[in-house]
């Protein structure tokens, strides 16, 4: 890579997208066990890091556009600090560190990013890092940093990562074949709506011509210009800037697994099930109604090319999914996630807002950020759910405990969710704007038990069946259907579990979920739960 490279579109689109509250970082946070040679980790990071040009240039606007430039007076010590926590020094007071870390700027007259490295965390250390979005997306970072780590305490690399520079030329949307014309289209009618004006905004009987007309790229393109706005409840508003952050306990990969097997669903539709339950036991606890309320999560999807995981920059779209808040029924909500997610895999939204960011990046910063703005109104939470490594790593000799991170809300969203799975755990964490969210631990503290009424479902032997779920698709296509068609026995009806389940069903039965999942079957759902009210699906 030269001393100097023009930034892509779509990387100038995230730099200009900063807001005083909202910053445009991705922040993580690595937890390690002791004991802790810090000089070491400094090394390991500054090694790791300065193996890519990109960690040693700064942000540099010219008249032709913004450029990646050498940082002629770099100084690995601005990059990499150290700091102790007040008092104990526990898991609060890491919260409301990284809280304050993500409300502060980097320093744009340096490279954008930072590691603050905070000793003698619960007897051993954690790292905070930030990125900026512009340098790299977050499916790129948690590559760069897992290749700084190792497979064992004496150095055995866990990640052979290969420093090879991307051609900034390089088109991005020769990612995957099946959709290539899809991308171009895309970025061809994005391109069209910026340049008249966001015409295609403006004017929503146009848009709504797109939406009618059939072809799946512009109509994607005039959804995005007409869809409505998700439900209005205490979660959305104007953010202060101020923000915190909460993550819960780390739970069982495996038992996950199993139940998701048990209740003929994916992992990813579990945990966002819980999710779901989680927002709407936070909304009734606060006096406001659940019923018929749809959180709109916008969602990042890996475009990137087999192979190029490690390239710096931004090759993803976004999916609006649903959050179907408004069902009480645990198990009627899990089946409508599913399949919303399952019309959603079919659209052509993740590359139509591939194309619409780089459009984006060539317009001026009004149009982008009226557009932008548009797009924020529509959805209350961004969401990531990365499946990490399921094996233990090291930094430096000291084992990997726990690892979050959470990408920026861009506009007036004010909830970053993030799911992550790794060395078979997984862990929920949420960032939320203190105006909307002051206290996001209350919301953290419903997901266990959100979960444990799911592995609930999972142990009974039966479920009644409805008529909405005859027409629902099952895993194993039409003989998976007819199978249910001629239940092995009469069914039995069972009421659903209590609203906030024991949790003592879910803690012995890491054993019984397995013994489920030997026997796997595609679930029979409940009835509709009195007050809960089925939602239209999102389209697609």
């Amino acid at each position: 890579m030269s001393r100097s490279e023009r930034m892509s579109s779509i990387d100038t689109s995230w730099l200009r997208m900063d807001k005083p509250t909202n910053l445009m970082m991705i922040t993580g946070v690595i937890m390690l066990e002791g004991p802790v040679d810090y000089e070491a980790i400094e090394r390991r990071l500054a090694e790791g890091m300065l193996g890519f040009a990109r960690f040693r240039q700064k942000v540099q606007a010219f008249p032709t556009g913004m450029y990646w430039v050498e940082d002629r007076g770099f100084d690995i010590k601005r990059h990499i600090k150290r700091a102790r926590l007040p008092g104990k020094g526990g898991k609060a007071a890491l919260q409301r560190y990284v809280a304050e870390l993500a409300a502060s700027p980097l320093n744009a007259s340096h490279p954008l990013w930072q590691f603050t490295i905070v000793e003698d965390y619960e007897g051993g250390a954690a790292v905070i890092s930030r990125f900026h979005h512009a340098v790299a997306d977050g499916m790129a970072l948690i590559a760069v940093l897992l290749s700084l780590t190792d497979a064992s305490p004496d150095g055995q690399p866990a990640i052979d990562l290969q420093h090879d520079d991307h051609d900034p030329e390089d088109s991005p949307f020769g990612l995957f074949a099946p959709v290539q014309h899809a991308l171009k289209l895309g970025v061809k009618l994005s391109q069209r709506a910026v340049k008249e004006g966001m015409s295609v905004a403006a004017e929503p009987a146009r848009a709504l011509k797109y939406v009618r007309g059939g072809l799946g790229v512009a109509a994607e393109l005039g959804w995005l210009a007409v869809m409505p706005s998700d439900s209005q409840t205490s979660l959305k508003g104007v953010p202060g800037g101020d923000k915190r952050v909460a993550w819960t306990d780390a739970i069982s990969l495996p038992e996950v697994k199993a139940i998701s097997q048990a209740l003929g669903c994916s992992v990813n539709d579990m945990l966002l099930t819980a999710v779901a339950g989680a927002l709407r036991s936070y909304l009734e606890d606060r006096g406001e109604s659940a019923t018929g309320v749809e959180v709109r999560a916008m969602v990042p999807v890996n475009l990137r090319k087999p192979g190029r995981e490690f390239e710096l920059g931004n090759y993803f779209g976004v999916i609006g999914l649903m959050l179907p808040v408004g069902i009480e029924n645990p198990l009627t909500r899990l089946y409508e996630l599913r399949r919303r997610m399952d019309d959603l895999k079919k659209s052509y939204e993740p590359p139509v807002t591939l194309g619409l960011f780089a459009a984006l990046g060539y317009a001026p910063k009004l149009v982008q950020d009226a557009l932008f703005d548009l797009l924020a109104t529509r959805a209350t939470a961004v969401m990531t759910n990365v499946p990490g490594p399921q094996y233990p790593l090291y930094l430096a000799g000291s084992r990997l405990k726990q690892i979050m991170f959470w990408v920026p809300q861009s506009g007036n969203i004010g909830m970053g969710v993030s799911i992550l799975s790794f060395d078979g755990k997984v862990q929920f964490g949420l960032i939320t704007d203190a105006e909307m969210v002051p206290d996001p631990q209350e919301i953290i503290d419903r997901f266990a038990p959100e979960f444990e009424k799911l592995v609930y479902f999972a142990l009974m032997e039966d479920w009644e069946r409805t008529e909405a779920e005859a027409h629902w698709p099952r895993p194993g296509g039409d003989d998976a259907a007819d199978e249910v068609a001629s239940p092995r026995k009469p069914a039995v009806k069972r009421k659903a579990p209590a609203k906030k389940a024991n949790g003592a069903a879910a803690k012995t039965k890491s054993a019984g979920a397995k013994s489920v999942a030997a026997k796997p079957r595609t679930p029979r759902a409940p009835k509709q739960a009195a007050g809960g009210a089925e939602a239209p699906p999102s389209e697609a």
